[in-house]
């Protein structure tokens, strides 16, 4: 049966040839694989403990938080030779790319601080003073409004990307990881690990519509600990990783109820999805391996072998 679903899928995704980036903490790389093939294709040495993975609007760099390098690495990601480092602030865990495909918002967990680099100029541009232990980022599809997550404060933070100021505090559940704005920028999700939960925010308001909790049979609540997720396309749905649990959860993001869960790796971290988004590619920590999860059947096809720790996944179209 499995065999028969990944040969039908290799068939149907030819034409949308791609690759899946993947971090690995503890080995100091990245791994590629091949979203035809389903497999590792190749693997690239970067800085100390690369975690956030990010591409160039038109794909042809490639950004990596090497945190205990303290530097946020620019990459060719056809050679897999570093360019550059661009300074980033102390420990860089995530960041996100501007819809202006030129600057940088970096969370800086030891400093408490969002760092602002233009990847032009080589330059910060900003330094803005955010909770304790900031590491999610996000940026509305407007390019309005950034959001730091801070870890240890337990609140999102909301930036104005034109003035490089907090305009909004929100509070969110213990230890929040992870945020996403729907592509209409209607709303803005953060997960929060300790707090089992998924907080939504109305954009426009700041104001909070709903709270998602996750029940995973046979696991102890307390394993069970929302981190990085992503919208499927049309935004019905989001994966949300669920870290020690082993699981990812299907929220429908129009009614937030869950509807699914899925057994993965260990210690599920991170994902993105192949072009189409019917593939799911999963970064499971402990396991030192990938889950890809057939989008529409909801269901693990294959694990892939990567590094030590994996940790962020971008994707890189090839045709």
């Amino acid at each position: 049966m499995i065999r028969t679903t990944l040969a039908a899928l290799l068939l149907t995704t030819t034409a949308h040839a791609g690759e899946i980036w993947v971090t690995n903490e503890k080995d100091d790389t990245v791994s590629v694989i091949s979203t035809e093939t389903l497999e590792v294709i190749k693997t690239y040495e970067t800085g100390e403990r690369p975690r956030g993975i990010t591409f160039s609007k038109d794909f042809s760099l490639l950004y990596i938080c090497a945190s205990d390098s303290n530097a946020v690495q620019v990459m060719d990601p056809n050679s897999g030779e570093i360019l550059h480092d661009l300074p980033s602030g102390e420990d860089p865990e995530q960041f996100v790319l501007h819809p202006d495909d030129r600057h940088l918002y970096i969370a800086n967990e030891d400093d408490a601080i969002t760092t602002v680099v233009d990847t032009e100029s080589r330059k910060v541009v900003a330094q803005i003073d955010v909770g304790i232990e900031p590491e999610g980022m996000a940026v509305s599809p407007d390019g309005k409004i950034a959001i730091t997550t801070s870890e240890t404060t337990n609140m999102a933070h909301w930036i104005d990307t034109e003035t490089q100021e907090l305009f909004a505090n929100t509070l969110v559940d213990s230890r929040p990881r992870h945020a996403e704005f729907l592509r209409d920028g209607s709303e803005m999700w953060v997960s929060s690990e300790i707090g089992g939960t998924l907080t939504i925010f109305d954009t426009a308001t700041q104001a909070e519509k709903a709270k998602i909790s996750f029940e995973v049979q046979g696991v102890h609540p307390d394993r069970v600990q929302p981190v990085g997720f992503e919208f499927t396309a049309g935004d019905t749905h989001a994966f949300v990783a669920l870290g020690p649990s082993n699981h990812v959860a299907v929220v429908n993001a129009e009614t937030y109820e869950v509807e699914d869960y899925i057994l993965v790796g260990r210690r599920v971290w991170h994902m993105d999805f192949n072009e189409d988004r019917s593939l799911l590619f999963t970064t499971n920590g402990v396991s030192g391996d990938v889950t890809v999860i057939d989008v529409a059947k909801r269901e693990a096809i294959k694990s892939i072998k990567v590094g030590r720790f994996p940790w962020g996944a971008a994707f890189r179209p090839t045709n």
